[in-house]
Formats: C-alpha cells, structure tokens, sequence
C-alpha cells in the first residue's frame, strides 16, 4: 500500500505538477522576452554572432561539459577508493548513468542510483553515503558562493523589488547557518557513524555508513578543491554563452549573479521537466539586474540545461542499457 502510494505521488509529481509548472514559468518568460524593448535589435544581434563563431562557442561549451562531468568522475573515484578501486573510465560511465537517473528526482538527487550499478556485488549500498558525501561538497561550495554573491547583489535585489529587507535578511542568516551546519557535519563524518552505532535498532545496517570513517580531512578537503573547480566550468560556460549571445554583462556582475542562480537552484526542488522554466526564471530576474537583453539570457540558459543535463542524460542512459545487458548475460550463465 505505501509502495502503492509512493508511486502514485511520483507520477503527479512527475506527470502533472512539473509540466504545470514547466508550463506556468515558460509562459512567465516568454511575456518577458515579447515585452523586450529592444526585441528586434536583440534577434539580431544575436544572429550576428551566430553567423560567426557559433561552432566554436558551442564546441567549447561541450568540452567544458566533459571537464565539468570528468572532474565529478575524479571525485567518485577519489570517494570510493577505500571501498573499491575503480578506472577513470569506469567513474565517467557511472557518473553519467547517474545523471540518466537523476533527472526523475527532485533537485537530481538520484545520481547514486546510476552509479551504484558500476560497483561490485558487495559494494553498492555502502557506495550510497559515500555518493551523498561527494553531493555535499558541492552544495558548500554553491552555499558558500551563494551567500557571497547575496552579500554583494542584495542591495540591487532588494532595490528591484526581488526581496523585500526583512525577507533579504532572512534568506542570508538562514543560508549562512545552514552552510555553518553542513560543514561542521561535513568535516565531521565520523559523528553519523557514532549516531548509527547508539540509535540503530538493527546493527546489521550501520555498515552502510562504516565507510564514512575512510574519509579524513585531506580527502574532504581534496574533493572540496574539486568541487570549486566544477563551479568555476559552470561559470566559463555561462560566460562563453553570455558573450555568444550578447548579453552584456561584465565578469564581476555575471559571476555573481550566476552564484546566487545557482544557490536559489540549491534551495528549491525542482523536477525535471520544469527545470529549464526555473533555470531561466531564476537567472533572468538576476542577470535581468544588469542586461535588458531577455532574450540572449533564456537562449543562453536554456543551452546550458540541454548541454549539461540532457546530452549526459542521453548518453548515460545508453550505458545503463548496455551494462543491463552485461548483467543479464551473467544471471544466464548462472
């Protein structure tokens, strides 16, 4: 029965409340882009740029897609390496299949179940926390830059009419001690197995979190610096679409306003379908601060959620249909 249930509450979620409110934010942007000032002269300027260096703009993109998905690679290899030694291609496989899960759960928080399928017999439960680990070091650092980029745009948010005083105080402090309680949690790992140890009613569990206790201040600081490094590919590919498209914004401006993008992204589920509506609602009315060019910056945004999220999404989900193949093969043998 609550099988039964839990199902039927995916189905709306996924089936009805997203394409709603895909539907309802798309609608929403599309005013925006029709009461542009400036349409015409936005369309073509930017078809301009596309009559000149589109490809190489775009190649660029994709290969900081790869960068961007090869460095998560490295980070899951890193985490489970006290588990199971695992290659580099191995990791990339695992994480794109991760990616192909993903996309059907709120806020992506699926990717674990992609990845375990690349693990040995044995292996996989324990590989979930450890997964959840790598997801938490980039959540710091989204937090982190997030609440940079509130300090220094809050006044021009607040003047737009974006957030009220209060409201902006609010999401800042409440932000700030969320960040102070995620890295206290982060660097204290070894605490949740304790918690494990004392509160389990079945000892027979607590191993899925025993990894937890291979990971020592290097390796979170090691997947820290890893983490930075994805959200600095995140920021070079906004740029490179912000200057294709024309969106004149400078660097100090777009860096944060992208951080505080990604940090409201952070902090409201979403699922898959009505994520490029909320993508592009939320970096419009933040990039909007700056450029009046809507339309270059739903262009834009809607480029980085089909090249970041979709392509992997596609590619992944042809390696999980070969690695069943590999798996059924095996039972037949059995």
């Amino acid at each position: 029965m609550i099988l039964f249930r839990r199902k039927n509450i995916k189905i709306f979620l996924n089936y009805f409340l997203g394409p709603l409110l895909f539907l309802a934010l798309s609608y929403s942007i599309y005013r925006q882009i029709i009461d542009q000032a400036d349409l015409a002269q936005a369309w073509n300027r930017i078809r301009q740029s596309l009559n000149s260096d589109v490809i190489w703009n775009f190649l660029g993109v994709f290969l900081f897609m790869i960068i961007n998905w090869g460095i998560e690679a490295v980070k899951w290899k890193l985490s489970v390496r006290k588990i199971q030694q695992v290659s580099f291609s191995r990791a990339f496989k695992a994480v794109l299949s991760g990616v192909s899960f993903s996309v059907g759960t709120p806020n992506r928080m699926g990717e674990y179940l992609g990845r375990i399928l690349y693990m040995d017999e044995g292996n996989r439960l324990k590989t979930v926390s450890i997964t959840i680990v790598g997801s938490i070091s980039q959540l710091i650092i989204t937090l982190l830059s997030g609440v940079a980029g509130l300090m220094v745009l809050l006044p021009e948010i607040q003047a737009a009419g974006m957030l009220s005083p209060p409201w902006g105080s609010v999401l800042l402090y409440g932000v700030i001690a969320a960040l102070v309680v995620l890295i206290l949690f982060y660097f204290r790992l070894s605490w949740l197995v304790k918690l494990a140890d004392r509160f389990s009613g079945n000892s027979r569990y607590v191993y899925l979190v025993r990894s937890l206790e291979d990971f020592d201040t290097k390796i979170l600081l090691q997947l820290l610096a890893l983490s930075v490094l994805r959200f600095f590919v995140f920021i070079i590919q906004y740029f490179i679409l912000f200057r294709l498209f024309d969106v004149e914004v400078s660097w100090w401006q777009g860096f944060w306003a992208t951080s505080v993008s990604f940090l409201v992204l952070a902090i409201i589920p979403t699922f898959a379908i009505a994520d490029l509506g909320m993508r592009g609602k939320v970096i419009l009315g933040l990039l909007g601060l700056f450029s009046s060019n809507v339309l270059g910056i739903t262009i834009a945004a809607g480029c980085i959620w089909f090249i970041n999220l979709v392509i992997p999404a596609i590619i992944g989900s042809l390696l999980i249909l070969g690695i069943k193949k590999i798996f059924k093969a095996k039972n037949e043998k059995k």
